[in-house]
């Protein structure tokens, strides 16, 4: 006869060696749909503090993981990388090239910005619009099918908010200098745009102590000097009025955060009749990567904020009791600044030579061409560059021909290519982790905005002179996590090669829109790691 205990004891183990009832994700479309993308968060830093996660990146770790994602284009900006994650279309159907590119016609010959409207301001004091998105996003397509589905915008920039959001939102809020929060729609602020304007301006004008440095954060506190400027160890602390400085730390995704979650409550979001769609742009990693570089003491500590920021936004979702579903990802990767990776076994991380920039080489092809007719090359390195109009004939050519010359012999440049050659590349096919430099660029070549040139540098050549960038067509920049969660969803992970134009699809899926083959440039994601196929579900 067994003792109680043991007989005790006994059922206890069966009961744990019994497998559990699996949650299942609801069947049902989700009532909200939910896209954040932080700035710059390239999968390396995600997977360098993977195992710190606390808040929101812990939870939407414990979806569908797809760490693996690609911004597979090589013009790795934020203009281009926001308007592929909910169109489902790479840059070369969006249209949306770069952040800025020239133009020599139309109504104001030169620099064009991505999300304004040319005609009604000028470059620096430009009006935001949706004029350049051509294709429509997924909120656009589900107002389309049904008139009562809300598409709000939320973003720390217009660029973000507006090529996400798409041509038609109920709601759009973003940050503009000196401004705070505003719109691109003819309505007055709400309250809660009011209250989040308020609590920024305080913010910006009173200063900031050192935010306290995480345990896992101590071991890469360390300073590297660039320039007469010393990153690497700071804690964001800052003297009051600097608007700058606000907008590149943690403090600036908390205000976006915030917002968001109070225009979801104000408006009452996956309330309606119909599925509503929330996109949320949090900036500030961006900034930080910019200014401070990916892989101090101050990225460290604004990842460790993102995942508090991001814990918060979807603590107040679930508040509202709605089914929601909700993906992550970002723009664009970065790279770190090349003085601390040189100390960090990258000895040929290097900034550019100046004289390589198109308008630098262009007065030097001047002065040996004997030209005179004024400026040669527009453009940046890392992409696009544009023949001045006024070249024709012998003189193009020969100004063209000298240009990829000098390029080609710098031991800082991978690739130079012509448009004619990325005219003649094949729209790429397979997983973007193997295409060539020509198809990456060709998945982003419009005929119409697009440059005369494309030049690439090698890998961990810093195109600037300051800080760190992104914009190369190397993985540190294409490689963005891609994270979907929805209550009842089942963990599982894979690790080869999607890309950012599959979100928008694995979205339509869920919510029951269908997509004629060959639509968009995505694929539906099968978000259930079981038997179960969410992309074969029948509404």
């Amino acid at each position: 006869m067994i003792a109680k205990p043991f007989r005790l004891l006994a059922a206890a183990v069966t009961l744990l060696a019994a497998p559990l009832a699996a949650q299942e994700m609801p069947t049902t479309p989700p009532k909200l749909v939910v896209m954040i993308s932080a700035d710059q968060f390239s999968t390396d830093v995600f997977e360098e503090y993977r195992p710190f996660y606390q808040a929101g990146l812990k939870r939407l770790s414990q979806g569908a993981v797809f760490p693996n994602g690609y911004q597979s284009h090589a013009a790795t900006e934020t203009c281009p990388g926001h308007s592929t994650l909910m169109t489902g279309d790479r840059p070369a159907r969006t249209g949306i090239i770069a952040n800025n590119w020239f133009s020599f016609k139309g109504p104001r010959p030169g620099e064009v910005y991505c999300a304004e409207d040319e005609r009604l301001g000028t470059f620096k004091d430009y009006v935001p619009s949706d004029l350049h998105l051509r294709v429509p996003t997924l909120g656009e397509r589900m107002k389309a099918r049904d008139r009562r589905t809300r598409t709000v915008s939320i973003a720390g920039k217009d660029r973000a908010a507006i090529m996400m959001g798409g041509h038609k939102m109920d709601a759009i809020w973003f940050w503009r200098d000196g401004q705070g929060f505003v719109s691109t729609l003819k309505t007055a602020a709400p309250k809660t745009v009011v209250a989040a304007n308020d609590a920024a301006r305080a913010a910006i004008a009173a200063p900031a102590a050192a935010k306290p440095l995480p345990d896992f954060c101590e071991s890469i506190s360390r300073p590297v000097k660039v320039g007469e400027a010393v990153m690497g160890a700071g804690r964001f602390e800052r003297a009051g009025g600097n608007e700058s400085l606000w907008k590149a730390s943690p403090d600036f995704d908390a205000a976006i955060g915030k917002l968001a979650a109070d225009v979801v409550a104000d408006m009452k979001l996956g309330s309606g009749p119909a599925t509503d769609v929330l996109t949320v742009g949090l900036s500030a990693t961006d900034y930080v990567g910019h200014r401070y570089g990916t892989a101090g003491s101050e990225m460290c500590i604004q990842v460790a904020a993102l995942d508090r920021t991001v814990g918060a936004l979807l603590d107040a979702l679930d508040a509202t009791g709605v089914d929601y579903v909700v993906g992550f990802s970002a723009d664009h990767g970065g790279n770190d600044l090349p003085e601390r990776e040189r100390e960090r076994a990258v000895p040929h991380a290097a900034r550019v030579d100046p004289a390589l920039a198109p308008s630098s080489l262009g007065k030097k092809i001047a002065a040996e061409l004997g030209w005179t007719g004024g400026q040669l090359l527009y453009g940046s390195l890392n992409g696009d560059v544009w023949l001045a109009p006024e070249l024709t004939g012998e003189w193009r050519t020969r100004v063209r021909d000298a240009a990829i010359a000098a390029w080609r012999a710098s031991p800082q440049v991978a690739s130079v290519l012509t448009a004619e050659e990325v005219r003649a590349t094949p729209m790429p096919t397979g997983t973007p982790d193997t295409w060539s430099i020509a198809e990456r660029q060709r998945a982003a070549y419009d005929a119409e905005r697009s440059g005369d040139l494309f030049v690439f540098l090698k890998p961990a050549i810093t195109p600037n002179q300051t800080g760190a960038t992104h914009g190369s067509p190397w993985d540190y920049d294409r490689r963005v996590p891609i994270l979907f969660w929805r209550k009842g969803i089942g963990r599982f992970e894979q690790p080869l090669a999607v890309e950012t134009v599959d979100i928008m699809p694995s979205f339509a899926a869920l919510v029951g829109l269908k997509l004629a083959p060959g639509e968009v440039d995505g694929r539906c994601l099968d978000l259930d790691g079981g038997p179960a196929d969410t992309c074969a579900i029948k509404r």
